[in-house]
């Protein structure tokens, strides 16, 4: 009983530690580009969509020339910020997933672009 209790204690321990130990949230400044959307592949994705209604998979993967495990977390972490969907079905026995920009992924990339544009024009300016 008293090693259960001595586990519980350390368990509450270790989690209090790990919050402590995190870093506190910092606010971006709004010169900072989205970090999100500016990695290549990630940008890519976007852009990609944002010119077509709907793109599978293979059709990301074939236009960004990129393997699938690669293309796969990239999407992933777009659909986690909620920039893309991600809708999958079978077609006659053939997995079939498909990707579209959501709104907030639309006013992200508007975002983003009109940011790198601003730093264009400052840059030759």
């Amino acid at each position: 009983m008293a090693a259960k209790a001595l586990r519980k204690s350390e368990v509450r321990s270790q989690k209090y530690e790990a919050e402590v130990q995190k870093p506190k949230a910092e606010k971006r400044s709004p010169l900072e580009l989205d970090r999100l959307i500016h990695e290549r592949l990630r940008l890519g994705i976007i852009s990609a969509l944002a010119v077509n209604d709907r793109l599978t998979f293979n059709d990301l993967k074939r236009l960004l020339q990129t393997t699938d495990g690669n293309l796969s977390v990239h999407a992933r972490k777009l659909e986690d910020a909620q920039y893309i969907a991600c809708e999958k079905r079978f077609e006659e026995r053939v997995p079939r997933t498909e990707y579209h920009l959501t709104a907030a992924g639309r006013r992200a990339l508007e975002k983003y672009l009109t940011h790198m544009e601003s730093i264009i024009k400052a840059a030759r300016a």
